[in-house]
């Protein structure tokens, strides 16, 4: 297996251990104690999270930062749906209270679904502070606010806060190959969804995209050939957004190199959690990884 597929291999297997975090009930119930909303809604049985909580919490590992600085770290939303988010946010939080909120629920929701110390955890700890140890913060700002956190000094606690550290380095480094690529923000919305094989508009405008945004994103994208007149993808729009996977992929060398052959044991131990979370409704059935995977 090449080191470039079973990064994305590894991500995939991450993501609901870590990514459960903006589903958990836990969460939910932290954040509405400090005065944000609840769950707008269910998604097949998972609690969809609140936008000025997603904001704000996941935000707060930078740090107290103003809605500009979200923005340009999350990268994919449009900014005017994220600075009024913030703005809110910090008037009924701080970041050390939220960020301990964001921590005490998805730990919380980690512990309730797989337990205070499942099977191989301790080793899953082991081989995730070997991955995260090689990784250098340049221009990976939602990296290096969570590298500036302490360990929650639990065992899952850890796995936790080491793979969430893993998951956002490999989301900077992703920003940072489209970027490279000339897109924006929309149009590489708009190329994602059709690479997962998804209708045109449909995952991207939960990141607040209106229809001035799309017309001018699929304007440019007709121009340069990447997608057709009837919302698909050309054969080259479908190289250039696999090349900026490509790209991500080799950022995530070093982590492949600091593994070795133990990056098997370490898919292994998280597939069966991944598992049980989507089992339990703390994270969706299928994601942006399962949508990848299936859709090549």
């Amino acid at each position: 297996m090449s080191s470039t597929h079973i990064s994305r291999v590894l991500a995939g297997v991450l993501e609901p251990v870590t990514g459960q975090v903006y589903f958990s009930p836990e969460c939910h119930s932290n954040y509405q104690k400090l005065g944000f909303g609840a769950s707008p809604r269910e998604l097949n049985g998972v609690m969809a999270p609140d936008g000025p909580a997603y904001f704000t919490s996941r935000g707060s590992v930078m740090g107290q930062v103003p809605g500009h600085v979200v923005a340009a770290a999350f990268s994919v939303f449009k900014p005017e749906v994220v600075l009024p988010s913030v703005a809110y946010g910090w008037t009924l939080t701080d970041a050390t209270t939220i960020c301990a909120a964001r921590d005490d629920g998805a730990i919380g929701q980690l512990h309730r679904i797989i337990g205070e110390n499942p099977e191989g955890a301790s080793r899953a700890r082991t081989l995730l502070s070997r991955a995260t140890a090689v990784l250098r913060p340049e221009g990976r700002a939602l990296f290096a606010g969570m590298s500036s956190l302490a360990m929650p000094g639990s065992v899952v606690g850890d796995v936790w806060r080491l793979g969430d550290m893993l998951r956002e380095y490999r989301g900077d480094s992703h920003t940072g190959a489209w970027i490279s690529a000339g897109f924006t923000a929309c149009e590489i919305g708009v190329l994602s969804e059709l690479f997962w094989g998804m209708p045109i508009k449909t995952y991207s405008r939960s990141r607040g995209w209106n229809e001035a945004d799309y017309d001018e994103a699929t304007d440019r994208l007709l121009r340069d050939g990447l997608i057709t007149d009837d919302g698909t993808l050309t054969t080259e729009g479908r190289a250039q957004r696999e090349l900026v996977e490509q790209n991500t992929d080799k950022q995530m060398e070093c982590v492949v190199r600091a593994l070795g052959s133990d990056i098997d044991e370490l898919i292994a131990i998280l597939k069966p959690w991944g598992a049980a979370i989507r089992q339990k409704k703390g994270y969706p059935a299928a994601g942006p990884h399962d949508l990848a995977d299936a859709a090549n």
